[in-house]
C-alpha cells in the first residue's frame, strides 16, 4: 500500500523544519506513525570523525550500517551515482501512516507553504506550484484561496493534515 505523504516547503528560513518538527509532534501524540524526509541542498553527513563507522567510510565502504538496541541506519555513499528521486527514497521507508516531507519543493505532491517575514526570498510558491494546498505565515499575505494557518498553529494544521490525506478514516 503506498503511504500518504504531505510535504512542508518554503524558502530558506521560513519555518520549515520547526513547523515538520512540531506536526511530527502532535500527530504522534495522536497516535499516527509518522515518517519524515528531509531534501538537503547542501553537504551533509550524520557521521562524524572519530567514529568507527566514519573510518569505515573513509577507507572506502560504499555503504555502512550501524545497528544497536535502540536504532539503525545505512549510510550509503553516492559516489558516481546519481542523487535518488523521491518515489526512490519513499519506497525505502518503513510502513507508517504518514509521510512529512521536509522540501522537495518541485515535486508532484500535496503541501504546505511555510512564509516567515524574515525569509530569505518573500516569492510565493503558490502562484506556480498547483501541489500547495495551503499556507502557514507569521505575517499577513496573499493566499489566493488558499487555507491560511498561522504558523505557530500547530494543531489546526494538523488538522488540516489529517483531513487532506484522509489518514485516521477521515476523507478529503
Amino acid at each position: 500500500m503506498k503511504q500518504p505523504v504531505f510535504g512542508i516547503v518554503g524558502w530558506k528560513n521560513s519555518g520549515k523544519t520547526t513547523l515538520t518538527a512540531a506536526l511530527v509532534t502532535e500527530l504522534t501524540k495522536r497516535g499516527f506513525r509518522i515518517a519524515t524526509l528531509k531534501h538537503a541542498h547542501h553537504m551533509f553527513d550524520i557521521d562524524h570523525e572519530g567514529t568507527d563507522s566514519f573510518r569505515h567510510r573513509a577507507a572506502g565502504a560504499q555503504e555502512v550500517a550501524i545497528v544497536s538496541g535502540r536504532r539503525w541506519a545505512i549510510i550509503h555513499e553516492l559516489v558516481e551515482e546519481r542523487e535518488p528521486t523521491l518515489q526512490e527514497m519513499l519506497a525505502r521507508l518503513s510502513p507508517c501512516d504518514l509521510v512529512l516531507i521536509e522540501g522537495f519543493k518541485r515535486e508532484n505532491h500535496p503541501k504546505l507553504e511555510c512564509r516567515r517575514q524574515d525569509a530569505r526570498d518573500h516569492g510565493f510558491l503558490a502562484t506556480t506550484d498547483p501541489g500547495i494546498v495551503a499556507v502557514a505565515t507569521d505575517h499577513d499575505t496573499e493566499t489566493q484561496t488558499l487555507p491560511q494557518f498561522a504558523l505557530g498553529d500547530i494543531e489546526g494544521i494538523a488538522d488540516f493534515i489529517i483531513s487532506h490525506t484522509g489518514i485516521g478514516g477521515e476523507t478529503r
